[in-house]
């Protein structure tokens, strides 16, 4: 699985970093980014990590969090 987050769409609500805080942080402006590899999408996430992944995924209210099963 793979991840990034779509940074127009944030609306800097702060869920995903509580929801998955190893996956997720902010820049200095509270627009989220994965910090795995620096929001390119391009990192698995690990097999631990998935469980608050979805936590952050299924709660994100504008869905910017995107996954695909292959690097974007």
């Amino acid at each position: 699985m793979y991840t990034k987050v779509e940074q127009i769409d944030c609306i800097a609500c702060g869920i995903c970093q509580l929801k998955a805080p190893q996956i997720f942080d902010y820049q200095p402006d509270g627009i989220a980014f994965c910090k795995l590899d620096n929001n390119q999408g391009q990192q698995a996430l690990p097999n631990q990590l998935l469980p608050q992944f979805k936590l952050a995924y299924q709660q994100c209210p504008t869905g910017a969090i995107k996954r695909r099963t292959k690097p974007f």
